[in-house]
């Protein structure tokens, strides 16, 4: 495991220490949740810009057309 210093303004670390103690967590733990998050959000990215290179617009097209329909329909009932 490594070791990481911060920087953060004293409003923030605040901020921090109180949404970490409102869940029950220590600081660690919760920049562990929030950096675990923010990874997984990247790794999502990376893997659709991947798959959007290669992919084909119409057929990206219809399948958003297709979601759309759903939602309209699962909003109408």
């Amino acid at each position: 495991m490594s070791t990481l210093t911060i920087r953060l303004p004293d409003d923030t670390a605040q901020r921090l220490k109180n949404l970490a103690q409102t869940r029950g967590l220590s600081i660690n733990k919760l920049m562990e949740e929030l950096s675990t998050q923010a990874i997984a959000a990247f790794d999502a990215e990376t893997r659709f810009r991947a798959l959007a290179v290669r992919g084909d617009a119409g057929q990206a097209l219809a399948i958003l057309d297709r979601l759309d329909r759903q939602d309209q329909d699962a909003a109408a009932h």
